[in-house]
C-alpha cells in the first residue's frame, strides 16, 4: 500500500471487531484470541474525498441525555455553547448574560439567529450560563471512529451468507464505500471473491470494476447480481476474459483444466464439487433443484470433459448416479457424442417429475451447445436451489440498473 499510494497518504488503521466473546481457541495457550481484522485506509491524494459516517446512538445515551421537551413536543438536550479556547472577539454579553471566561462558541450574529430559532436555553437566573438546545429528531448519530464494533460478521444463519470462505458482510462494504465515494464514482475491487463490493457498489449507485482470477468467483458474482437485481442486470455489465466461443473455451481447457471446469459449470448454473485439486470420484459439479413444494432438494451430477466422452464413461456416470442417489447426470464435453454414446445414455431411462413431465436421466451437452444457449433439461420449479441465493437488493437499487461502466483500457 505504501508503494502504490505513498506512505504520506495513509489515513487510518481501522479495527473491525468481527467477533465477540472468547475469540479463537486453537492457540489459546500461546497467544490472545484473534477477534478483529485490520482495514488500512489510504487516499489517492491530499484532496481525496471523505464522507463522515455516523451510527445510531445507544438507547442508554438517548434516554440519559435527551430529557427535555419544548412546547411543540420536540425532545432535546442541553449542550455547552462556550469556546474551548480564549477568543477575545467572542467575549461579549448577551441579553444580560455574562460571557464565559473563554468567550462564546459563536458570534453575536449567530447567537441572535439561534435565539430567534428557539435553539437557546436562557435560564431565569442570569448568573447561570446560556446553553444550546440539540434536538433528538436532528441527531445524526455517533460519529464513526477507527474502532468498528457495530458490524457483525456473517454467521451460519445470516441471510446474505453464500458459503464463500472470505465473504464480508454488506454493512462493512457499505460503510467503506459511503465514506470514500459518492454516487456515480468508480469503485475497484481487484480481489472481488464472491462479489460483495460489486453488489454493494451497484446498490449505492456507483460504477464498479471487479477482478478475480477464478472462473468460480466470476460465475458466483454473475448469479449474485441476478439474484439481487433481477435478470435485467445482465446487459448492464461486461465480463472480460471469459471464453465466448469454442476457440476460447479450448484455449482455457489447454491452459488450466480446473479453471475450464469452473467456467463450464458456471455456464449451466452448477456448483463445483471439489474446489481443491484432487480426486473427484467422477463428479465435477452438482446442481440442485426442487420440483415440488416439499422443499426437498434433488440432485444433478455433472462431469466435465476437456475432450470427448466415450461409452465406458457414460456407463461410469450411470453408476455414479446410483451411488449418489442423483436424479439426473450431465456430461459437458467438447466433441459431439457418437450414436453408441447417445444410445447408452437413452437406455439409462428417464426422470419423472412430480407433475408428470419426463427428462432424460443422462444428458450429453457439447461446449458449442452451451455457448449457443442450450441448458440441461430438468424441472424448472424453484430452480435456484444450487447456490445460496443472494437476497433481493433493496428497492432503491433498482434505479441503478443502467449505470454506465468504464471500458477496459
Amino acid at each position: 500500500m505504501d508503494a502504490v499510494f505513498g506512505p504520506q497518504f495513509f489515513r487510518n488503521e481501522i479495527t473491525w471487531k468481527r467477533k465477540a466473546g472468547r475469540g479463537e481457541t486453537n492457540n489459546a495457550a500461546i497467544r490472545f484470541g484473534v477477534s478483529s481484522d485490520s482495514i488500512l485506509f489510504f487516499a489517492k491524494s491530499k484532496s481525496s474525498h471523505f464522507n463522515r459516517q455516523y451510527r445510531p446512538n445507544s438507547e442508554g445515551y438517548i434516554v440519559s441525555k435527551f430529557t427535555h421537551k419544548d412546547e411543540n413536543g420536540r425532545i432535546y438536550t442541553l449542550d455547552n455553547i462556550t469556546s474551548p479556547s480564549f477568543r477575545p472577539n467572542l467575549v461579549y454579553e448577551y441579553k444580560g448574560y455574562a460571557p464565559p471566561k473563554n468567550g462564546w462558541a459563536v458570534s453575536p450574529t449567530r447567537m441572535a439567529e439561534m435565539d430567534v430559532q428557539g435553539r437557546l436555553y436562557l435560564p431565569a437566573d442570569k448568573s447561570k450560563r446560556i446553553r444550546r438546545k440539540r434536538y433528538l429528531d436532528e441527531l445524526e448519530g455517533e460519529t464513526v471512529d477507527s474502532l468498528w464494533d457495530d458490524i457483525s460478521p456473517i454467521n451460519s444463519q445470516a441471510q446474505e451468507r453464500l458459503g464463500y470462505p472470505t465473504q464480508k458482510p454488506e454493512a462493512l462494504l457499505e460503510r467503506i464505500l459511503k465514506a470514500s465515494s459518492n454516487e456515480g464514482d468508480l469503485v475497484l475491487d481487484p480481489f472481488c471473491g464472491c462479489g460483495t463490493t460489486v453488489q454493494v457498489a451497484q446498490r449505492l449507485n456507483r460504477r464498479w470494476i471487479g477482478i478475480d482470477i477464478t472462473h468460480l468467483a466470476i460465475g458466483l458474482i454473475k448469479k449474485r447480481l441476478s439474484d439481487a437485481f433481477g435478470p435485467e442486470i445482465k446487459p448492464t455489465y461486461e465480463v472480460v476474459g471469459e471464453p465466448t466461443d469454442y476457440e476460447g473455451a479450448a484455449a482455457l481447457a489447454a491452459e488450466d483444466k480446473y479453471q475450464f471446469q469452473w467456467w463450464a459449470l458456471g455456464q449451466v448454473g452448477a456448483r463445483p464439487a471439489e474446489q481443491k485439486k484432487g480426486a473427484d470420484r467422477g463428479i465435477d459439479g452438482r446442481l440442485y433443484f426442487h420440483d415440488d413444494e416439499s422443499g426437498q432438494s434433488k440432485q444433478i451430477i455433472f462431469s466435465v470433459k476437456a475432450g470427448g466422452v466415450s461409452v465406458p464413461q457414460v456407463r461410469d456416470l450411470i453408476g455414479v448416479l446410483s451411488r449418489e442417489k442423483a436424479e439426473i447426470g450431465v456430461f459437458l464435453s467438447f466433441d459431439e457424442p457418437t450414436k453408441p454414446m447417445l444410445r447408452e445414455a437413452a437406455e439409462s431411462g428417464l426422470y419423472k417429475s412430480t407433475d408428470g413431465t419426463t427428462y432424460p436421466r443422462l444428458q450429453i451437452l457439447t461446449i458449442q451447445q452451451i455457448l449457443d444457449g442450450k441448458q440441461p433439461e430438468y424441472p424448472l420449479h424453484r430452480r435456484d436451489a444450487t447456490f445460496k441465493k443472494a437476497p433481493r437488493s433493496r428497492p432503491a437499487a433498482a434505479e441503478n440498473l443502467s449505470l454506465p461502466l468504464l471500458p477496459p483500457e
